[in-house]
């Protein structure tokens, strides 16, 4: 089973650089470009997807239907939500609190800001849907999920990372792919479109 984890496309929130986390943003222009984009490339590479998950968000929902085509049946999955930023949701990016400027300077160091959902809860819940959705078949899978959901996933399926996707830029859009064939899933890489 191959599966491809895509960052929603941009939203007027990304544009302004605040934490949006679970606020329902829809996608801009832009970021239905940038999943358009995505679309065709899985379309020029003969790509077509047996299941699609989607984070509940509709910037999420919206990215999935976009690449997988607007019959596609969209399972939502709260699994796939954005990390849940707790009192910082809505946060400048731009002139942050310092106790967000901490957190994001060393997320494997320093523990998320109380209130916030925890990165291990993070990779918990992205462990869980990865391992539930698993199968030895040959059916290609999307997953339309959020900058830091999708590092969670990584971050399970790479063990020996230490942390290291948590520092990482995922631009909208970004996608990965990963395999899972006897019984385990292949480390995840990026996908150049």
């Amino acid at each position: 089973m191959k599966v491809y984890i895509v960052r929603h496309g941009e939203t007027e929130k990304n544009k302004e650089k605040v934490l949006q986390g679970r606020s329902n943003s829809p996608l801009n222009e832009a970021g239905r470009e940038q999943s358009r984009k995505v679309r065709d490339w899985f379309v020029e590479n003969g790509i077509r997807f047996d299941r699609v998950y989607s984070s509940p968000l509709s910037r999420a929902v919206e990215t999935a239907k976009i690449i997988a085509g607007e019959e596609a049946e969209i399972i939502a999955d709260e699994r796939l939500l954005e990390m849940d930023y707790g009192p910082y949701e809505g946060s400048s990016l731009t002139n942050p609190l310092p106790e967000i400027i901490e957190f994001f300077s060393d997320f494997v160091n320093n523990p998320a800001p109380e209130g916030m959902e925890s990165l291990s809860e993070i990779v918990s819940r992205l462990g869980s849907f990865m391992m539930e959705i698993a199968s030895d078949s040959d059916e290609c899978v999307l997953l339309a999920t959020h900058a830091i959901a999708m590092k969670g996933a990584i971050e399970y399926l790479t063990p020996d990372s230490n942390g290291k996707y948590w520092s990482i830029y995922f631009p909208n859009c970004v996608v990965y792919e990963t395999e899972f064939s006897n019984g385990k899933y292949s480390v995840p890489v990026q996908v150049e479109i």
